[in-house]
């Protein structure tokens, strides 16, 4: 399926460019994902503020394709081979892009292995600089009608949940009735009339419980759903939830939406717990932070509550308006010592 086809009226010439790109933590989880990297399930996430990647990428014209990559400085070759890789696989939308060599400069101003997806900040920015090269590198798509859509496009093809980090705010990938421009092809901005002002500022705190490689890739997970027993009925159960999801934003029920954000997370967690082979990404520390978490919020009221990705690592979700002095301390004084080194990373989402 061919959905962009390359203006092959093109120039080449020596560029260099420089983007960023934020990740995001999704609300309705992608989990399972078809041939060309279609996703099983519609997923809904926010997109984070201060949590980038920032790349320069440097075109080299006419010379061998070869791609070099530096990571905060350091050259890291396993990763010039997976974008190598990569810009193989989208040669049928950019017919320019193997005619050069490419040095990839990229740095996170995020711990890697941090529970903030890395691969969709550092796949959103190079799809951003690859649109960013020269206006004359046309990509035509009847579908995609921005550049914005073409480039979360490209995106998608490097890292799912790339796509939605394209869009600043509450963005959703995957088709689904509840939302009328979505697509599994690109990502789209959730419709801001729909959003109720309470969920528009949101603080994210993620506890670093585990600050290691994770135990199993999101690659390898998302392949496990095709053989999981129940994988049919959660990919039913997301397009379900999208109704619900929609109601809440309208409304602005909080509490429904803590109970749905978190059961969310541990639908992610009981689908890996329940593949073949089994895998229980949650540690001692995920765990104990999880309960302290529900004690607190049944003894005070706050609506502070948390998601998880595929990993150990807990974002803990609190919005702006709330009391933020109190959970902040609750979260230095209770949660930290929770974590492998008592490290968290401090961002917020607004739109």
């Amino acid at each position: 399926m061919t959905e962009f086809s390359g203006n092959r009226n093109f120039k080449i010439s020596n560029q260099k460019v420089v983007e960023s790109c934020s990740s995001n933590i999704a609300l309705i989880k992608y989990w399972g994902k078809y041939e060309g990297q279609i996703p099983a399930n519609p997923s809904i996430s926010f997109t984070l503020n201060h949590c980038k990647t920032n790349t320069e990428m440097e075109f080299f014209a006419a010379e061998e394709f070869s791609v070099q990559t530096y990571l905060a400085g350091n050259e890291e070759v396993k990763f010039a081979e997976k974008i190598e890789k990569y810009f193989k696989s989208i040669e049928v939308y950019l017919p320019w892009i193997l005619k050069g060599k490419y040095i990839i400069k990229t740095e996170n101003t995020f711990p890697h292995s941090s529970g903030i997806a890395s691969s969709a900040s550092g796949f959103g920015a190079i799809a951003k600089c690859l649109m960013s090269l020269d206006h004359n590198f046309n990509v035509d798509n009847q579908q995609a009608t921005t550049d914005t859509q073409k480039t979360s496009f490209l995106a998608r093809l490097g890292s799912g949940s790339a796509c939605r980090s394209l869009y600043n705010g509450l963005v959703v990938w995957g088709k689904t009735e509840e939302v009328a421009e979505s697509s599994n092809l690109f990502a789209v901005p959730y419709p801001n009339e729909e959003i109720h002002p309470v969920f528009k500022k949101f603080n994210d705190w993620v506890l670093l419980v585990h600050e290691g490689e994770k135990t199993v890739s999101s690659t390898v997970g998302h392949a496990l759903m095709d053989d999981n027993a129940y994988a049919e009925r959660r990919f039913e159960e997301a397009h379900e939830n999208f109704k619900i999801l929609k109601e809440i934003l309208k409304t602005g029920d909080m509490k429904r939406f803590i109970t749905f954000v978190e059961h969310e997370a541990l639908t992610l967690h009981a689908m890996m717990m329940m593949s073949n082979p089994a895998y229980i990404l949650m540690k001692s520390g995920t765990l104990e932070i999880i309960n302290n978490i529900w004690e607190f919020r049944k003894e005070t009221g706050l609506n502070i509550f948390f998601t998880l990705d595929a990993g150990a690592n807990v974002h803990v979700l609190f919005p702006e308006n709330e009391e933020s002095d109190s959970i902040k301390s609750f979260i230095k004084e209770e949660l930290l010592p929770s974590t492998q080194n008592g490290k968290m990373v401090m961002d917020e989402m607004s739109f």
